[in-house]
């Protein structure tokens, strides 16, 4: 059974930063690109960045792009989303979330892309 457990989350001002964590048990976690996501009241949940198995190709929502950047380490089965110059607007339960195949595919943006998901971490940006 996979598990992905994200940390990391917390209460941050406006223009701060914080550094989200997923950690994945089980030894495949090279094979497989993994997500990240959030979602907020009353909204779906919504793409937020993914990165390929060797983290060398990453993508990103229109919304975070150029102040979120997610990286992975494989040798300790982790999956990272450094987010910069926080916005309210970021404010949600963010999901790390592992790609139903094992490369990024077109389905990258959408939640039926990805099999196994981890219990979200909440983030809060204060204005």
């Amino acid at each position: 059974q996979v598990q992905l457990v994200e940390s990391g989350g917390g209460l941050v001002q406006a223009g701060g930063s914080l550094r989200l964590s997923c950690t994945v048990s089980g030894r495949t976690f090279s094979s497989y690109a993994m997500g990240w996501f959030r979602r907020t009241p009353g909204k779906e949940r919504e793409f937020v960045a993914a990165i390929s198995r060797n983290g060398g190709s990453t993508y990103y929502a229109d919304s975070v792009k150029g102040r979120f950047t997610i990286s992975r380490e494989n040798a300790k089965n982790t999956v990272y989303l450094q987010m910069d110059k926080m916005k309210p607007e970021d404010t949600a339960v963010y999901y790390c979330a592992k790609s139903a195949v094992g490369p990024l595919t077109s389905l990258y943006r959408a939640t039926n892309g990805y099999d196994y998901w981890g219990q979200g971490t909440q983030v809060t940006v204060s204005s």
